[in-house]
């Protein structure tokens, strides 16, 4: 998943070591405001030191940032966490594919205009109605059944 916004607060950097294997870890946390009708703020996080090194947040950056989302429970309750892992610069979209060039149609219908010079689609030859051909065949009913 990806968003785009507005860095307006890097938190404190927090360390500890972990309960059960004893590994030191450390989690810096920030929050980005998205550029929308109705801006929502997001307290993102980036877990481990290379990671941190790696994708640099500062406040007053536009960033977009590529997150999963993750939801654990505790006594009962339940957690959710926005873990970043890439962080760029700017507003990054996707390439758009090539599209291919549109092949002229071969024998188009004249256009004519029509009131005040909008274009107007000439008229295509008279359809035979092969309803009313069976029926003048001398059946007398109008059903087609």
């Amino acid at each position: 998943m990806e968003i785009v916004g507005k860095v307006i607060q890097v938190l404190p950097l927090q360390q500890g070591t972990s309960s059960r294997s004893g590994n030191p870890w450390t989690l810096k946390t920030f929050i980005i405001e998205t550029q929308e009708n109705y801006p929502r703020k997001v307290a993102i996080e980036l877990f481990g030191d290379q990671r941190i090194a790696d994708n640099p947040a500062e406040v007053d950056q536009i960033v977009t940032v590529s997150f999963d989302l993750e939801s654990r429970e505790f006594n009962g309750r339940w957690y959710t966490s926005v873990r970043a892992w890439k962080v760029l610069q700017g507003v990054q979209t996707q390439a758009a594919a090539p599209v291919a060039p549109v092949a002229p149609v071969a024998a188009a219908a004249p256009m004519a205009t029509q009131g005040m010079g909008v274009p107007v689609e000439a008229p295509a030859a008279p359809v035979t109605n092969t309803f009313d051909a069976v029926a003048s065949q001398g059946d007398d009913t109008d059903l087609p059944f």
